[in-house]
């Protein structure tokens, strides 16, 4: 299911649904939070206040970056269970900013570039009652331009409209069987097929006929205002690994399969977030080399952060109902059925392993921000600045806290 059709499902009635959302209410400053900054990091610094050229506080020894952690460490032990449920909190940072004003003119926009560009036409109350304006505006501290938090959120609603469309929501024309043909096509309004002239006209055609390819070629157009080509590339890249994790989990629908919990996990470091994240450096206003990106250490650390990210989203999602196919992924369900435990028992086991992977990727930034240039620490810094913005978001959402 989709992070919109999820959003916008009917809430659950049922035990589980009560366990996860007093698991995952938010108790300030109690429980597990992380530290706001990354040892050795600084945060991107808030709204209203000027952004560095380069993170602050570098160029300390290996002792003091080891003192740091050892300190947010401590700090980040459980300081006991104020739900009463004897569930920890999840381990995740706390948002950097929360400017509402931001958030909702972000979304405005948003949502008349839905009804401009023709997705979830006739639904549009869904788009904004989702609000992914502030999710925009908390994950993306370091910059308070809505233009370009606007660029980054047609970009995330476009590639959530290709899973709406055409893997998830049988009502817009999702159809399992032609869901390889549809992502193919969508692909190509990222990354634009060079047809001889006597054929272009008609292809031209095809893509406008379709409310996701436009959104998705709108989407792209305006992030080039910030980006580089170079960033550009990285984006269509991401994109393109998004869209073979949809067509993932299209087969697990057509055979009704549910997958193990190693194969779950493998699937969502590819079916998550990581487009969002990877938009991190063209948002705040400048420039990670690829060959940066592409590090190996980096690649695991950044798709370590993006599945947290994601789990984050099945967590909170287990407080809907199933969709209705009556087939629902998430990592509790598969933990369930894998292990044979309980909801409650895979639920717990769940949060560890979101937890295991935030300490994962906190412990590898650290480390990289030792040796790397001024743009991944700030980078780094942004990226753990968007899981705290992404858990704000999901703990702030009135459709997750109603259940």
């Amino acid at each position: 299911m989709s992070l919109l059709s999820r959003i916008t499902a009917p809430t659950a009635r049922h035990d589980v649904a009560r366990l996860v959302a007093t698991l995952l209410t938010h108790h300030q400053g109690i429980g597990r939070s992380a530290p706001e900054a990354l040892p050795g990091v600084a945060a991107p610094r808030p709204v209203g206040t000027a952004l560095p050229t380069g993170p602050t506080g570098l160029g300390t020894s290996a002792a003091r970056i080891v003192a740091r952690r050892a300190a947010a460490e401590a700090a980040a032990e459980p300081a006991g269970d104020p739900s009463g449920t004897g569930v920890p909190e999840l381990y995740c940072p706390p948002a950097v900013r929360d400017d509402p004003a931001l958030g909702r003119e972000v979304n405005d926009r948003l949502v008349a570039w839905a009804d401009e560009v023709g997705i979830y036409a006739g639904r549009l109350d869904r788009v904004r009652a989702a609000d992914f304006g502030r999710l925009m505006m908390l994950a993306h501290p370091d910059t308070d331009d809505p233009d370009r938090l606007l660029a980054a959120g047609k970009c995330a609603l476009a590639e959530w409209a290709t899973d709406d469309y055409y893997c998830d929501d049988e009502t817009v024309g999702s159809r399992p069987e032609l869901l390889g043909s549809h992502l193919g096509l969508a692909y190509a309004a990222l990354d634009p097929a060079h047809l001889p002239a006597r054929y272009a006209p008609a292809w031209e055609r095809d893509l406008r006929d379709d409310p996701v390819r436009v959104a998705l070629r709108s989407g792209l157009d305006h992030l080039g205002r910030y980006a580089e080509p170079s960033q550009v590339a990285r984006l269509r890249h991401e994109v393109a690994v998004l869209f073979v994790g949809y067509g993932q989990e299209g087969s697990w629908r057509t055979r009704g399969h549910v997958p193990s919990v190693h194969e779950y996990l493998a699937h969502r470091q590819i079916n998550s977030f990581l487009p969002c994240i990877a938009l991190t450096d063209v948002v705040g206003g400048y420039a990670l080399p690829a060959t940066e990106y592409a590090d190996p250490r980096v690649r695991r650390a950044v798709t370590t952060a993006a599945t947290a990210s994601t789990l984050v989203n099945d967590l909170y999602s287990m407080t809907k109902e199933h969709d209705s196919s009556g087939v629902e992924f998430n990592l509790p369900t598969v933990i369930a059925e894998e292990e044979q435990c309980s909801p409650r028992e895979a639920v717990e086991r769940s949060v560890e392993i979101h937890d295991e992977l935030v300490r994962a990727y906190e412990t590898q930034a650290a480390a990289l921000a030792l040796t790397g240039s001024p743009q991944l620490r700030r980078f780094l810094a942004g990226v753990w600045a968007w899981l705290g913005g992404n858990r704000a978001w999901h703990a702030g959402s009135s459709r997750y806290n109603g259940a």
